[in-house]
């Protein structure tokens, strides 16, 4: 079974999140349980808590079809340890809310080395900021999004994912969502079916299927390989629909959350048609 959503506003109280997906025809959702462009945010209130449960229950969205989404800022491979420390107590913050929630995973992009340490100095510490935070929390699990490789980020590479797994203590609580524009313009072809074959025998190989949590669904801007990370509605940029044909009759993506961050929030209802249309 599939499950397609996107990532709706939750202006106003998270509470009103599931109410925006159920009115988009969303079977699942994301959302920001803060506001993604602040380092903390005001504590979320009892009355938020119950309200936002009550809606998912009323709308049918259980937690593990709920991918929330950390603040933009957060950097957990951050090379300056003041910012380094300011991004971890901001990541517990987050994953405290989601337990607050009773959510059961938070994507977060897994950082950037800003040219001051080498790739695998900052995938350990990206691994190390993960283990402090899932120590003093339970429930949640951290979910690491590839990324295009912009700038100085890494997680582009399947390799990046994997290493950051392999140095994390308890692997029962850490995942991997994969957007298709990240992997796409990381340089893995999924648009040519047998580049669609490879990247994901690839990602069985080196990561496994039993740590993909979710999907973005995002067309690309820009070329395979470009590196950066430019999302376009589904069918309109260079990915093409035959790709999320595959995705949507590929029985790997089933029952997890497979959600929209394309740019115009007006086409989302559309686009979720579109995607099951395409189930053969």
């Amino acid at each position: 079974m599939k499950y397609v959503g996107a990532h709706v506003s939750a202006a106003g109280g998270v509470e009103n999140a599931p109410e925006n997906a159920h009115k988009i025809g969303a079977k699942a959702f994301a959302l920001f349980t803060k506001n993604q462009k602040q380092w903390f945010a005001k504590p979320l209130t009892q009355d938020n808590i119950d309200k936002f449960k009550a809606k998912c229950t009323e709308y049918g969205y259980p937690p593990e079809l709920i991918l929330p989404h950390d603040s933009y800022l957060i950097n957990l491979g951050n090379p300056v340890p003041e910012n380094l420390e300011k991004s971890r107590k901001a990541f517990l913050d987050e994953m405290q809310r989601c337990e607050q929630l009773g959510l059961k995973l938070l994507n977060f992009h897994p950082g950037a080395h800003l040219k001051k340490m080498s790739e695998s100095q900052c995938l350990e510490t990206i691994a190390e900021s993960i283990n402090m935070v899932l120590e003093k929390t339970s429930g949640v699990t951290a979910v690491i999004e590839n990324t295009a490789g912009q700038g100085s980020n890494v997680g582009y590479k399947f390799e990046h994912l994997a290493a950051i797994i392999e140095m994390v203590d308890d692997k029962s609580r850490v995942g991997v969502c994969l957007d298709t524009c990240h992997t796409y313009t990381a340089g893995y072809d999924i648009k040519s079916a047998t580049g669609y074959k490879a990247t994901f025998e690839e990602f069985d190989s080196l990561i496994g299927f039993q740590y993909l949590k979710g999907m973005h669904l995002n067309d690309s801007k820009k070329e395979l390989g470009s590196r950066v990370d430019r999302h376009d509605s589904i069918g309109k940029g260079l990915m093409g629909i035959e790709v999320f044909r595959r995705i949507m009759n590929d029985p790997r993506f089933d029952n997890i959350p497979l959600i929209l961050e394309t740019p115009d929030a007006s086409l989302w209802e559309e686009e979720i048609k579109l995607l099951y249309s395409l189930q053969e």
